[in-house]
């Protein structure tokens, strides 16, 4: 980061006053696809078929109920917000499915598949939040992420990105004090803003996950599409769109390497 400052903060205000925000990751980006089969590969609905699932973070409840429309036993969602999850419980009475999915902020069920769908770059400790939704499987359970894009994407400060890779030339201090003329929720940090950014990169994540209880039994870099022929493992921070994954207990048996 090398613009910061008055020149910084004048420089982002002049290519971005308020009002001027830009939404570069947009539900367009699925328009005639199949949201969770694309994050998290086209293999989803056959591997959670007649499973018990968890959605950690499941928000409003849409791809829970999508989970359970798709062949799902049981579908737990979990979140911390109640807003969040009265909306969900409703959507889900409308669909059809509350025989097949529950609504709460914590559970005591064993899953056969956690899902953790866009948390991972958000999560204040991505490694404890690893850590509880191992321990909500059972034994062979398997965890399913998707998260994207990753820091170091050209849109990977998600609202500071005012242009590709605008979060990694502006200081954290310009970006805030420019956010703060379109936001009045006081954040004065990346990891204060609604959300929370917590700068998750590639290898950042799999040092994670390698230092904890589970191991990849698959990894996949998803490209920028337009970017694909110059994606390689070391360009692969600056341009992986999607970064998707299973990953299982080290101790679970049958490994696979990925």
């Amino acid at each position: 980061m090398i613009l910061g400052g008055r020149l910084g903060y004048w420089i982002l205000r002049k290519l971005h006053p308020p009002g001027s925000e830009e939404k570069h990751c947009t539900s367009s980006t699925f328009i005639n696809r199949d949201k969770l089969a694309v994050l998290l590969g086209p293999d989803l609905w056959d591997y959670i078929r007649d499973k018990t699932v968890i959605d950690f973070g499941c928000g409003e409840g849409n791809e829970a109920i999508a989970l359970a429309l798709h062949g799902a036993r049981r579908v737990i969602g979990i979140d911390i917000r109640d807003n969040a999850l009265a909306r969900a419980a409703l959507l889900a009475q409308q669909m059809g499915v509350t025989d097949r999915c529950l609504f709460t902020k914590e559970t005591n069920e064993k899953a056969d598949v956690v899902v953790s769908v866009d948390s991972f770059e958000h999560f204040a400790d991505p490694a404890l939040m690893l850590g509880i939704m191992g321990k909500l499987l059972n034994a062979d359970g398997k965890i399913l992420v998707s998260f994207g894009p990753p820091w170091f994407h050209p849109y990977g400060g998600h609202l500071f990105s005012v242009f590709p890779w605008a979060h990694l030339l502006f200081t954290e201090r310009s970006l805030i004090r420019w956010r703060s003329d379109i936001r009045s929720d006081g954040a004065k940090r990346f990891s204060e803003v609604e959300g929370g950014l917590n700068q998750m990169t590639i290898s950042r994540f799999i040092s994670i996950v390698e230092k904890s209880d589970f191991r990849f039994e698959r990894l996949e870099l998803v490209p920028i599409r337009h970017a694909r022929w110059i994606h390689s493992r070391i360009t692969r921070e600056f341009l992986t769109s999607i970064v998707r994954c299973k990953i299982k207990k080290k101790d679970a048996v049958h490994p696979s390497s990925c």
